[in-house]
């Protein structure tokens, strides 16, 4: 037996949305792209929506829209895949490392607040394991440097910050499809925002920066055609990713609800060992739970993610704090250092969360994490 730390959970609904796609005329730039933006914009109370390959490509053209460049600098959290960092780094500018709150691991607004300069432009903050962020304080420091806010909710999907929706709050927020996320198009992405300005920009930067759209052309030679106006990218999103997104999306609130519930067992199976810290879910959130982080306190951290990959438990580490990689202490972060991300790090192991998780899978992984503690 192998249990994986997440998979996607396919039906035969989202099979069959797929073969119906194969079976049309479009197989791309169609209009199911067009119809799984409006299904996930809806869903999250937000005006526009942009999908595209990957979630990494949405963090880049977010960074575009907002106007990132050479020596402006963007903050954001260690803990977290590196797409959140070199999104910045893509558009000339320099990440800039904040560290997390021990208690929710998110990005800390205190020490967020400690790294703003006069070069600053943005702030990224990631909804670590799909449990939202401090935005109402993420929001005022903004406000009061004027600073744009591009949310990585790669993780946070249907999570809520004080009755509302991920993907409501701020300039841009972006989402991830992949197949551990919390629906899955196979791989891609998603900017939402509410501004018409910023959703110009990214349909632009998606493709090639060409638009057929009159306002923004010099010239207009008639029907066929377009121009170039900025240097974009190919970030286009297939309708046979779209059509499985869709339908996938149908299931949403059903995938949240089974994984909050699997984050109540372990909680309650875990409760009062010492040796354990569990994760904390702040006040007035609702997490996505994309992930269950547990820390190992009086083992080490490596023997014990080798035993439970032994036992045939696919245990993970989300993540190797950013700065740490070689390509980042090669170029001007050797010496930076967050010392809760750091503490956390050497602690942290990912337990399997996934809406397809049976309860006889969590029981061995539950008895596997009691006997190790034991041991």
């Amino acid at each position: 037996m192998y249990i994986p730390y997440g998979k996607q959970t396919i039906d035969e609904a989202d099979i069959q949305a797929v073969v119906d796609v194969l079976k049309s005329d479009y197989l791309t730039t169609g209009p199911k792209v067009a119809e799984f933006e409006k299904k996930v914009a809806d869903y999250v109370g937000a005006r526009y929506a942009v999908a595209v390959a990957n979630g990494t490509a949405a963090l880049h053209i977010a960074c575009l829209a907002a106007g990132i460049a050479e020596g402006d600098e963007v903050i954001t959290t260690p803990l977290t895949f590196a797409a959140s960092s070199n999104c910045v780094l893509y558009c000339g500018g320099t990440p800039v490392f904040a560290d997390i709150d021990s208690a929710t691991y998110n990005i800390a607004p205190a020490e967020i607040e400690k790294k703003i300069t006069e070069r600053t432009k943005a702030i990224i903050p990631v909804h670590y394991t799909g449990q939202p962020c401090e935005m109402e304080a993420v929001t005022a420091l903004a406000k009061k440097h004027n600073l744009i806010v591009i949310e990585d909710a790669a993780h946070a999907l249907g999570a809520e910050y004080k009755g509302k929706k991920i993907g409501s709050l701020s300039d841009m927020t972006c989402f991830s499809f992949h197949p551990v996320k919390p629906v899955t198009t196979g791989e891609g992405g998603m900017v939402v925002t509410n501004d018409e300005d910023l959703y110009k920009k990214l349909v632009l930067y998606r493709s090639h920066g060409i638009t057929r759209d009159t306002e923004w052309m010099s010239k207009n030679e008639g029907p066929w055609y377009y121009e170039q106006i900025a240097l974009g990218y190919n970030y286009r999103i297939t309708d046979i990713s779209c059509a499985l997104g869709t339908s996938q999306m149908d299931k949403l609130d059903g995938f949240l609800a089974r994984r909050r519930a699997i984050a109540e067992r372990y909680n309650q199976a875990f409760a009062g060992m010492k040796s354990l810290q569990l994760p904390t879910q702040a006040d007035n959130v609702v997490s996505g739970w994309h992930l269950y982080m547990i820390q190992i306190l009086d083992k080490d951290r490596g023997e014990a993610f080798a035993k439970l990959r032994e036992a045939g438990i696919g245990v993970n580490v989300h993540y190797i704090p950013v700065y740490k990689h070689p390509y980042y202490q090669q170029h001007g972060y050797a010496d930076c250092h967050c010392p809760n991300a750091e503490a956390f790090y050497e602690r942290a192991i990912s337990l399997p969360i996934f809406p397809g998780l049976t309860d006889k899978e969590q029981d061995y992984v539950i008895e596997q994490i009691k006997k190790l503690i034991m041991e």
